[in-house]
């Protein structure tokens, strides 16, 4: 009988080292996890200034930079998943939350490109005219073929127009901002699971 309390003992000790192990892994591995979105964050404002700072190759090129960046940030939290859904961790819940904040990145992303192709094509009525085919005649006037009688029907379609850019816009900033809060949340899941592991 004692040496069956000995040997309960012993695994129950290896039990809560084995535990303890663990949450030191998970705890490691979660912290990986923020700090991939902390990259993805840096990436996301440094593609903001750069839209408003540089012109169209220097920003393209910084384009080409993020999209690298956010590959491998994708490519890290895939796999954080999967070890996460391993036998080893068995952790779907953590699992999900680092599916969830992907599909809410790739969303952020693409809302987020085309908010800037409608900044940059701006609102329909302020688009500046491009006198590319007008007429010279000399060098202090010109037929600009631009020049058209505005008609009720013109202002309508213009308005019309305005007000489908200025609904493009809105719910695109919505869908990111929606986006966002999303990933918030989670982020705020994954540092009170870390609290929690640690507490442990």
């Amino acid at each position: 009988m004692e040496d069956f309390e000995k040997k309960v003992r012993i695994s129950e000790g290896m039990d809560v080292d084995q535990n303890g192990s663990n949450h030191h892994e998970i705890v490691s591995l979660l912290r990986q996890f923020l700090g991939v979105q902390q990259r993805r964050a840096e990436a996301y404002a440094k593609l903001k200034k750069g839209f408003t700072e540089l012109g169209d190759s220097a920003y393209q090129q910084l384009c080409n930079e993020i999209t690298l960046q956010f590959n491998d940030c994708s490519k890290q939290v895939l796999a954080l998943e999967s070890i996460f859904l391993s036998p080893s961790y068995s952790r779907n819940d953590l699992a999900s939350i680092m599916r969830s904040v992907q599909v809410q990145e790739k969303q952020k992303l693409h809302l987020t490109a085309a908010i800037q192709v409608l900044k940059k094509a701006g609102r329909p009525s302020e688009r500046l005219v491009s006198h590319e085919n007008c007429k010279f005649k000399n060098h202090m006037q010109h037929e600009c073929v631009h020049v058209h009688e505005i008609t009720e029907a013109a202002g309508t379609e213009e308005a019309e127009a305005d007000a489908e850019y200025d609904n493009a816009m809105k719910e695109a900033i919505q869908g990111v901002q929606d986006a966002v809060t999303t990933i918030n949340e989670h982020l705020e899941e994954v540092r009170y699971e870390i609290a929690a592991l640690e507490a442990e």
